[in-house]
């Protein structure tokens, strides 16, 4: 699947901001306003809640705009950049240290898991233009996927249903279906045995 950019910075931040490319903002104001109030939030609601609290902290997400399904569990060492880019269907689980990096809109499907110190990284920049301009990609985690403890994945990767990055892996290409992935960049090892007695498509 070809990367497409959702948010090029731009065509929204005017040249006049700074002389400097370099010194010039990502976000409008009020973007960046949101991203202050979150992180305070973050900082003392949600960092400092005790570790079952997952119900709350799925609150603090959706009062800043994250569509949260069931049973979330995002712990309390979890990062998200931007809860109103985020999208959760049922069961998501965000382990401690993960982060989400999202200036777009990152979705992930029922049963998704983000292991310890996985990093979702959902923006780059344009090194070939003298402006520098930040590039956001919006991505997806498919159903029943797993994102390993210190793995990585590239902006405008899409992870498949099913797939497995392994430990301390780099993604740099999208995952396909129920297909194990290993290494940095990581490759294709194996595919991945569909333990589901149910499809998710049979379960809707």
């Amino acid at each position: 699947m070809a990367k497409e950019i959702h948010y090029n910075a731009a065509d929204h931040i005017s040249a006049d901001s700074a002389a400097d490319p370099y010194l010039r903002p990502a976000f409008s104001v009020n973007d960046r306003v949101r991203r202050l109030a979150w992180g305070i939030c973050w900082g003392i609601f949600y960092r400092l809640s005790p570790r079952p609290l997952h119900g709350w902290r799925s609150m603090l997400l959706r009062a800043f705009g994250a569509k949260m399904g069931p049973n979330c569990h995002f712990y309390p060492g979890s990062k998200v950049w931007a809860p109103w880019n985020l999208i959760c269907s049922d069961q998501v689980t965000a382990a401690d240290g993960a982060e989400i990096y999202n200036p777009a809109p990152m979705t992930f499907g029922s049963h998704a898991i983000l292991s310890q110190g996985a990093y979702l990284c959902g923006a780059t920049h344009d090194y070939d233009d003298p402006d520098f301009p930040l590039l956001a990609y919006a991505m997806q985690v498919g159903a029943y996927s797993w994102v390993c403890a210190r793995a990585s994945v590239a902006p405008g990767v899409q992870i498949g249903e099913g797939a497995v990055l392994g430990l301390g892996s780099v993604a740099t290409r999208s995952l396909e279906s129920w297909t194990v992935y290993a290494g940095a960049p990581a490759v294709r090892v194996k595919e991945r045995r569909r333990v589901l007695e149910v499809t998710i498509s049979e379960q809707k």
